[in-house]
């Protein structure tokens, strides 16, 4: 079977393609690089070059846009929290380091406020670690924090929030309380990326930061973890050329990238600090617009603009009447995915529905728009 056309190979392999009103969700690979982001991967692809120096330069290059002492790029900000955490408990000792996840002997405690605690938080003990989680699902005093820190404490492990609880020890504190006992803090800022002061204060908090690159129109499978040059060394020493690069059987070694990803993290991260954000943004919510006036009119149904926290954008809230429209939220959704392109939002409640229009493409807006009203009943 011959197919020509955007999407045709997915065709080819008879796998349906999604439109995307849901977010960079790793469900349905999480990015769709820009242009200028594919064309640089395109470029780099059939050229070798010598991967421990393309890893530096990328990281010197990411560190200097951050202000940071340096970075590495990862497969992922879970794979930078996993690598971050083996290099905190072995430092750049090749024996220990080829040991992993065998922490025999080794400092191997991760301190999380158990009111952090989330499903990512499995990325810190997949090297061998083991969490020690202070406080309860309500909160955590610097006190009990401060107890949490042991003899075995090899790092105390920070969830950068948009909300963040008065309950909860902050990151700063988080920070001072654990150099007070020689500890270094990793801190999760997956998606943390904009405004970008913000973005480059939370690179900056911390001992080592993880961000994912897929919120910066970099590959799905790629993010990076930057901080104090020190611990990056280390990380580096657990990365997947540490087999042929650092003496040891390296920990990372499954967490491989190709050059093509390490160049277009590199190209989306320019990019991102020279692109007109509030075009950027004007434009998701024009989008938005286009949606929100189709629903107008429709029994049952409200739609209003909101702030997604996670993302700094805008998204549409659609309550639904369960009674006029006889529907609930999953049952829309549901409809929405069934037909034909499939189409994905988010089900917010059984209510509830949430419609973001950063991942869609030109266009798309308007047959989200008119699906949508159409499995409202308008």
């Amino acid at each position: 079977m011959t197919t020509t056309g955007k999407g045709s190979v997915y065709a080819k392999l008879g796998v349906r393609p999604i439109i995307n009103a849901q977010g960079n969700r790793t469900v349905m690979g999480g990015s769709a690089p820009t242009p200028e982001v594919a064309k640089a991967m395109e470029d780099a692809a059939d050229v070798y070059v010598e991967m421990e120096e393309l890893l530096e330069r990328s990281g010197e290059f990411i560190a200097e846009l951050l202000g940071v002492e340096a970075a590495y790029v990862t497969s992922g900000c879970s794979a930078a929290l996993t690598l971050s955490t083996a290099a905190c408990m072995t430092g750049r000792d090749t024996d220990l380091i080829s040991r992993l996840p065998n922490t025999t002997g080794m400092k191997n405690e991760v301190v999380l406020q158990k009111a952090q605690q989330y499903t990512y938080d499995r990325s810190f003990t997949i090297p061998g670690a083991t969490l020690v989680r202070p406080g309860d699902e309500d909160g955590c005093t610097r006190e009990q924090l401060e107890a949490a820190i042991g003899p075995q404490t090899a790092a105390v492990a920070y969830l950068i929030s948009a909300n963040e609880s008065d309950s909860i020890v902050h990151l700063e504190d988080v920070v001072a309380t654990a150099h007070a006992r020689g500890i270094p803090v990793i801190a999760d800022a997956a998606a943390r990326i904009y405004p970008l002061d913000y973005f480059r204060g939370n690179a900056q908090s911390a001992d080592l930061v993880c961000f994912g690159a897929k919120y910066i129109g970099a590959p799905q499978s790629a993010g990076f973890v930057c901080g104090k040059k020190d611990l990056i060394d280390a990380v580096v020493d657990q990365g997947f050329i540490g087999f042929q690069t650092g003496g040891g059987h390296a920990f990372g070694r499954p967490m491989k990238l190709d050059k093509q990803e390490i160049v277009g993290v590199v190209t989306a991260i320019e990019q991102w600090f020279t692109m007109n954000h509030e075009d950027r943004l004007i434009g998701y919510e024009e989008r938005l617009s286009v949606i929100k006036d189709e629903l107008k009119g429709v029994a049952g149904v409200e739609s209003e603009l909101e702030q997604v926290d996670q993302y700094y954008v805008t998204s549409l809230g659609v309550t639904i009447d369960t009674e006029t429209v006889g529907k609930t939220a999953q049952d829309v959704a549901d409809e929405l995915d069934a037909g034909s392109p499939r189409i994905w939002v988010t089900v917010a409640g059984d209510d509830t529905i949430s419609v973001n229009t950063h991942t869609l493409n030109e266009g798309e807006e308007f047959l989200v728009a008119e699906r949508l009203k159409t499995a409202l009943g308008g």
